[in-house]
């Protein structure tokens, strides 16, 4: 069939040198082996802690909006959500609630407004930008009128234990034990983000629901005539994308020892970028978990190698908007080909190269 065809499978090899998510962990390296050498602070054990703690809930979230993404769809209401349940959860801990209470009613209402997102869009046909939109709107509004406009902090008897979730570390450095001082202190965020993406990366590569997400994104009519639970599976994409929300909103809670209802405010446009920049195909199809967290992960070296660098932080927002045009470019499909390839030939027809 293959020579039929003219099409031969490719190999493992092949399918990691075509990959974005792949080039992009090179950038990033090349990037952090450059910064090292301009600037020795950039280098240290420290700022990889740093790096590794501040990248982290975004590549929680990335990997919920990866989800989503590979549907066809999009989520813009995940850092209102942020916001929201971080209140929720802030509120049951003034009224001195067991932490594990205020946690689950934390992660209850985050996904409450994931299904009526996963709700709106799989079964009554809305556009996810339309609702999604929406329900940024709701969540926030909601976040100032359950805390009054107030920060929240006293949490009760409860808060040290809050705290100590957010702010926990492994391995813990310390004089004379078997830790070599190369190994950076991961903070609890980086750890979360690891379990979460190798689960999701095996949903992907080794499940049935895995292979409904990728099928739906590539050709929704085809995947529901083949029996796939299309509106079920979308579903499930907008409640783990607000699950992941709300995580990684715990999290920063525990982390801050406080809930703003501004938590998390702009953060969707980063995920976004995120899972642009690691290989999601915004028309869905593509998408990994490792491309999820390297995109994070690359979004934050640049955001610190420019402080560190001493460039003014407002630049952040052209890097940023530079490389997701970048990803996408890449990312886009013309008759098969990339869109770079198909323009070359437009340009050079192949009997002018």
């Amino acid at each position: 069939m293959a020579d039929v065809a003219k099409i031969k499978e490719q190999t493992l090899l092949q399918r990691v040198l075509t990959s974005q998510a792949f080039w992009v962990a090179v950038a990033l390296a090349i990037l952090v082996l450059f910064m090292a050498a301009l600037e020795p602070s950039f280098g240290t054990v420290a700022n990889a802690s740093n790096i590794t703690r501040n990248f982290a809930p975004f590549g929680i979230m990335a990997l919920g909006m990866t989800v989503v993404i590979i549907t066809g769809g999009i989520d813009l209401s995940v850092g209102s959500i942020m916001g929201l349940v971080a209140i929720v959860a802030g509120l049951f801990l003034t009224w001195e609630y067991p932490w594990y209470v205020a946690f689950a009613a934390g992660l209850l209402t985050g996904l409450a407004c994931g299904a009526v997102n996963g709700f709106f869009v799989a079964y009554v046909n809305m556009p996810s930008f339309v609702v999604t939109l929406g329900m940024l709107s709701i969540a926030r509004s909601l976040a100032v009128v359950f805390s009054g406009n107030q920060m929240l902090y006293k949490f009760g008897p409860d808060a040290p234990i809050v705290k100590a979730i957010g702010q926990a570390k492994w391995p813990i450095q310390s004089e004379g034990d078997w830790i070599p001082d190369w190994i950076p202190e991961f903070s609890s965020h980086f750890w979360v983000m690891i379990v979460l993406a190798l689960w999701v990366g095996y949903k992907f590569n080794f499940t049935p629901w895995g292979r409904h997400l990728f099928a739906i994104g590539g050709n929704e009519s085809a995947a529901r005539l083949t029996g796939v639970p299309v509106d079920w599976i979308k579903f499930e994409a907008y409640v783990f994308s607000a699950f992941t929300a709300a995580v990684a909103s715990l999290l920063l809670l525990g982390y801050t020892g406080s809930a703003i209802n501004a938590m998390g405010q702009g953060y969707e446009l980063r995920v976004i970028a995120a899972t642009v920049i690691g290989g999601a195909n915004l028309m869905g199809g593509a998408g990994t978990a490792f491309g999820a967290v390297i995109g994070s992960a690359f979004l934050e070296v640049i955001r610190n190698a420019l402080l560190m660098a001493g460039i003014d932080s407002n630049w952040q927002g052209a890097f940023v908007g530079a490389f997701i045009i970048l990803a996408v470019l890449l990312g886009l499909q013309s008759g098969g080909k990339s869109l770079i390839a198909a323009t070359l030939e437009k340009v050079l027809p192949r009997k002018h190269r």
